[in-house]
């Protein structure tokens, strides 16, 4: 996926979450393990959100593999040592296709 259609994504998936009530505190944080595209909060819990889009659902879905999340987890700790966070938090996704945005929590479960 080129970086313009990446953005377009996370664009419209930020406009998604700030609808559902979350409020996005962060996007496209970097650690040299990887990126965080949205870091977002509801009801004092943090969520570490990847974006995937495609075509329908099960090509974007695909696209989140054992090791990007083991990279989300690893830049998801530099992030919370870098800013003292110690309360709660998740991983989830939000896939976008042309027609549906679907937030998927607990990503890791």
């Amino acid at each position: 996926m080129s970086r313009e259609k990446g953005n377009i994504a996370e664009a419209k998936a930020c406009k998604y979450l700030q609808q559902e009530g979350f409020i996005i505190i962060e996007q496209n944080f970097y650690s040299r393990f990887g990126e965080i595209d949205i870091i977002a909060s509801k009801e004092e819990v943090a969520h570490f959100i990847e974006v995937k889009s495609g075509e329908d659902y099960e090509l974007a879905i695909q696209n989140i593999t054992p090791s990007k999340i083991s990279k989300l987890i690893k830049t998801a700790n530099i992030y919370m040592k870098k800013n003292g966070y110690a309360s709660d938090y998740v991983f989830d996704a939000v896939v976008v296709t042309p027609t549906t945005i679907e937030l998927v929590e607990n990503i890791t479960l």
